[in-house]
Order: structure tokens, then C-alpha cells, then sequence
């Protein structure tokens, strides 16, 4: 029985090594390649849509992620092993839309700043994904990401679907999602004596861009 014991311990180590140092099912050596993140090249944007008894007075705010970082590392062949981690400076974000004036997109940021994200107090939105999973198709990867992500100092698990490329020594993925700000306990700011206000439902429209790390 000890010997029994001794080697199924053995075969447990030997497992754990051979994921950890990156080795695929069949044994084969999985090269993994780290892409770092950049926001020059990237559009990430969160829209938010009116509310309220008087709805038809307000607009919709598209919202401009502008500072961020991170990296996201894998095999260009195979779907994983793979991860994404991601840090967003919260008083980067800004309203971009065209039906606001600059004065009016003044207001609002600094309500954003000030009232909905705190960001003197909660100066990081963070995500880091904690499992990948999909399929290579016609030469993208197909994926679901599952990962924790805090906002507004609440974490919580959130799942981000997105289609992911690799053409040379760039990275692409492209997707959307959608959350709830009240699950992150986030304020909303109103309008017309609270006639007109923003809803619940937050939509995330990606196209991220990364550079192979040197």
C-alpha cells in the first residue's frame, strides 16, 4: 500500500509539473507568448443608456476607457494555457458623445469622477481572468474568459466573451459584455429632479490591441 501511495504521490507531482511548465495533454512543449496590452491602439467603451420617467429628455452616455494596462499570455496554437490580467486608471474614463457640448462633458466627467466611480477612493478597476475556455476557429480563438473583476471596490465573477487574433507581433481581441452597475454598487447621477436617469444595464465594447513583449 505505501508503495502504492508513494507512486500515485509521484504521478500527482509529475502532472503538476508538466502544466506548470507548460507541456500540452499530448506531451508536446506549449510555447506561450506574452502580449502587452496598449491603449494607443485600442477602443475600449462602455455605453449607457437613459432612464427614467422622462427618458426621451436625455441621451445616452458613450463612455471612452482612455488609461489602462496589462498583459495577456498564450500559445498562438493551441487555447491554452492562457490568461489576461488588466488594470484601469477610473478617472480615465470620459464621455465622448457628440449630442454634448464640451461645458456639458465637463459636468459629466467630473460627476463621473466624483460621484459614480469615487475615484479618489477607488483610483483601479482590475480584472484577472481565472479560467479560458472555447475553440480555434478559421484561425481565431473563440473564447469565453472567466475572471474576477473589481469595481468600485467590489469584486465579483464575471465571464467576457471575445474573439481573439494574432497576426504577427500583434495581439487582437474584440468583443462585448454586458453588466450591472448595482452588483458593483455604482451610483448613478439623474436629471429633471430625477425624471431622467441612467439605467442599471451597462453594455462594454471592446477591440483591444497588444504588442508582442520583447
Amino acid at each position: 500500500m505505501k508503495i502504492l501511495l508513494t507512486a500515485f504521490t509521484a504521478a500527482l507531482l509529475f502532472c503538476g509539473a508538466f502544466l506548470l511548465l507548460g507541456f500540452n495533454a499530448s506531451g508536446a512543449r506549449v510555447v506561450v507568448t506574452r502580449f502587452e496590452l496598449d491603449p494607443a491602439r485600442s477602443t475600449f467603451m462602455v455605453k449607457a443608456r437613459r432612464g427614467g420617467l422622462a427618458w426621451f429628455k436625455g441621451h445616452d452616455h458613450h463612455i471612452s476607457v482612455k488609461d489602462f494596462d496589462g498583459h495577456a499570455e498564450l500559445a498562438l496554437d493551441v487555447l491554452n494555457p492562457a490568461s489576461l490580467e488588466m488594470k484601469i486608471r477610473s478617472a480615465s474614463l470620459e464621455e465622448t458623445s457628440s449630442v454634448f457640448t464640451q461645458p456639458q462633458k465637463e459636468i459629466i466627467n467630473k460627476e463621473l469622477d466624483e460621484i459614480v466611480l469615487e475615484a479618489a477612493k477607488y483610483p483601479e478597476i482590475s480584472f484577472r481572468s481565472t479560467d479560458v475556455r472555447g475553440e480555434l476557429k478559421n484561425g481565431r480563438f473563440e473564447v469565453k474568459i472567466g475572471g474576477e473583476l473589481t469595481l468600485h471596490g467590489v469584486t465579483r465573477r464575471v465571464t467576457i466573451p471575445a474573439t481573439v487574433s494574432i497576426e504577427g507581433d500583434r495581439m487582437r481581441a474584440q468583443g462585448e459584455f454586458d453588466l450591472d452597475r448595482s452588483d458593483f454598487n455604482v451610483k448613478a447621477t439623474s436629471a429633471f429632479n430625477g425624471m431622467v436617469k441612467v439605467q442599471d444595464g451597462l453594455k462594454f465594447n471592446f477591440d483591444i490591441v497588444g504588442r508582442r513583449a520583447q
